[in-house]
């Protein structure tokens, strides 16, 4: 292996590309100064970091924040979209959808893929296909009519928009009827949503990244390790909008359980590849070494902070070598980087 990779498995980007190619980060706090939101609270860091991460790589970096940028062609050549929670239901498929009508490559994954890896519901279906274990759910489409839905046998209920992200919307329920509440409130709002068993267990994430092998590049499983297990994660813990540490993340010790959560990722991949960068979640009875596909987030957090980068941190790959990796990857598959000697070049 070539000294100067950090990982075998790492792309880097060639001189000459980072040189002529003209980048696009979109996101909503991509003109920032990294200062902390009111509203969406560390995101704009991360949408700062990003930008100077990318940056450091040594790539022409433009930016822009609304999705106007893409409405007439812009002079780029690649996008990189975060404009995933626009304020409007499935906008994580907007960017993508714009950049195929523009014809400009983009990281992530295509609309279509998108829209599939959203929709926590739709995303059990496969994970059933592949006879992945999920817990059981309702889900409660906006029109339903809820009086009608078979109940879930459980004494505690969480409640979600289907296709939402960082905990926004969430509930907990500890009656049948208190569930069908918080679905017809999400309803109001303008969601659907999902109803499923409360597991007051461990959170795994399986981060999934596109590198040299020409198959998904499964990196350490990351276990969130909460003092109290029974406590709701909120929207405002998650973007750091009231008092917390760090993510409480480690390396999942349990290697029985990994190589079955890398197996039953593997298998969910093979509905969704090719993408750049995704994870895959998780939970987990460590008594019974019992898991439970939850969700899947093929625009994950890339926050220096988060699961992925901290995985990826265990294998000895800094942050920017991982960015600088996946983008890499999505270069190569889109034709950006054509030939196999580009992909092994810095």
């Amino acid at each position: 292996m070539d000294t100067d990779f950090p990982h075998e498995h790492c792309l880097q980007i060639p001189a000459h590309l980072k040189a002529s190619l003209r980048i696009m980060l979109l996101a909503k706090h991509a003109c920032g100064d990294g200062s902390h939101d009111r509203v969406d609270g560390n995101h704009a860091q991360y949408h700062h970091e990003l930008r100077r991460t990318l940056e450091k790589i040594g790539l022409n970096v433009v930016t822009a924040n609304s999705f106007d940028a893409l409405f007439s062609e812009p002079d780029v050549d690649f996008v990189f979209p975060l404009l995933n929670r626009a304020g409007f239901l499935n906008s994580e498929m907007l960017a993508p959808l714009l950049l195929q009508r523009l014809g400009i490559p983009y990281l992530g994954a295509s609309p279509i893929l998108r829209g599939l890896s959203d929709d926590k519901h739709l995303m059990k279906l496969v994970a059933r296909q592949h006879a992945v274990p999920t817990s059981d759910w309702r889900i409660l489409r906006r029109g339903t009519d809820l009086a009608a839905v078979a109940a879930l046998d459980a004494a505690r209920y969480i409640i979600k928009p289907n296709a939402s992200s960082a905990s926004w919307g969430i509930g907990v329920a500890e009656s049948w009827s208190g569930a069908l509440a918080h679905a017809a409130h999400l309803h109001t709002a303008g969601h659907d949503a999902i109803i499923e068993p409360w597991l007051p267990l461990l959170d795994i994430a399986v981060p999934v990244v596109g590198g040299r092998a020409p198959e998904p590049w499964l990196l350490p499983a990351m276990a969130y390790i909460p003092a109290d297990p029974d406590a709701l994660r909120s929207y405002e813990e998650k973007r750091a909008l009231t008092e917390q540490r760090d993510d409480p993340l480690e390396v999942l010790a349990n290697s029985r359980v990994a190589q079955r959560l890398y197996a039953m990722t593997r298998a969910m991949c093979r509905e969704l590849w090719p993408f750049d960068y995704g994870r895959f979640e998780f939970r987990y009875d460590p008594a019974t070494e019992s898991v439970w596909f939850m969700e899947v987030n093929l625009s994950c957090n890339l926050w220096s902070k988060k699961s992925i980068s901290r995985s990826a941190a265990t294998l000895g790959i800094e942050h920017h070598e991982l960015v600088e990796s996946i983008v890499a990857h999505s270069l190569w598959r889109q034709g950006l980087m054509s030939t196999v000697s580009e992909r092994l070049v810095a």
